[in-house]
């Protein structure tokens, strides 16, 4: 298969592509945990100009997966061509998920690699790859660790590919899908400290269902004991206020479960909830945790 070119890009993101084919090369047709994600499906389409039917997409579902997202990697899948699986994964039955603490994350990333691994191994591919990008490790993503600890490569992080980059190069190599907004698992949508269960999780999904399918793409719909709080850009806010019928919008989230239902006039923010550790995300970490040594990635063994 040829290396994914373009001539639509910087020469700074042309270099970056360059370098996103040359590290995938070396590291060979291995699965790509593939959410659907514009980072992922990225990686996805890459590998499969790379390697043909070689290159295998893996996604995992559970709870804190929508079935629309689900559907949409799906058929992203299918458009790239590249071999498309799905595991179940089974981080609800973990109490240190459950109980939503501050690494939550750590936990549903150990079980996704947990379970991705052995999938690896029988398979003898030597790495799982991801969609993480440079922007990520700027902010609080314990799952990175537990990924780097299960020996996962991120080539994206590798050669320094930022999201804004991501959504260039999707455009670039024909992914219409590359304006589609971020779609955190639905589980960051709680406080740090307030369970997870089953139905907490579906009732917010409906909730941002029902907004996508009113033409309000961009969103959180977040949730806070009995009360959703909405969060859109802020650009939007005047717009939604005048255009919801909001006496219908607040019956509609009542019949799904809350008892109260807010805007949120800051409008949305990626990780905002991290603001009750005290925890800044819009300049690099210094957590080593995030860092990226690729000096010896290996799946461990046991």
């Amino acid at each position: 298969m040829p290396l994914s070119t373009t001539t639509d890009l910087s020469p700074t993101t042309t270099a970056k592509l360059n370098r996103l084919n040359t590290l995938l090369r070396k590291i060979g047709p291995v699965p790509i945990a593939y959410s659907g994600g514009i980072d992922s499906t990225l990686v996805a389409k890459v590998a499969y100009d790379l390697f043909g039917d070689r290159a295998l997409a893996i996604t995992a579902i559970s709870p804190s997966l929508l079935p629309e997202d689900l559907e949409d990697a799906r058929v992203q899948a299918a458009t790239i061509g590249i071999r498309h699986e799905e595991v179940q994964t089974h981080e609800m039955d973990n109490p240190d998920y459950t109980s939503n603490p501050i690494n939550r994350c750590y936990f549903c990333k150990s079980e996704l690699h947990d379970t991705l691994k052995p999938i690896a191994l029988q398979r003898n591919f030597p790495y799982v790859i991801d969609g993480v990008n440079a922007d990520d490790l700027s902010d609080y993503r314990p799952g990175i660790q537990a990924a780097k600890e299960r020996g996962v490569r991120s080539p994206l992080a590798e050669v320094e590919i930022t999201k804004a980059e991501v959504r260039d190069l999707s455009r670039a190599l024909g992914l219409t899908w590359w304006e589609k907004p971020s779609q955190p698992c639905l589980s960051s949508r709680f406080p740090y400290g307030e369970e997870i269960t089953i139905d907490k999780l579906r009732r917010v999904g409906r909730a941002e269902v029902h907004l996508r399918r009113l033409g309000w793409n961009e969103l959180r719909v977040r949730s806070q004991g009995d009360t959703a709080r909405i969060e859109l850009p802020a650009e939007q806010i005047v717009d939604f206020v005048n255009q919801i019928a909001l006496p219908d919008l607040v019956e509609k989230f009542q019949e799904l479960g809350f008892l109260f239902v807010t805007l949120d006039l800051e409008g949305l923010q990626s990780g905002k909830l991290n603001r009750l550790l005290g925890i800044q995300t819009d300049r690099p970490t210094q957590n080593p945790s995030t860092s990226l040594n690729t000096d010896s990635y290996s799946l461990p063994m046991a």
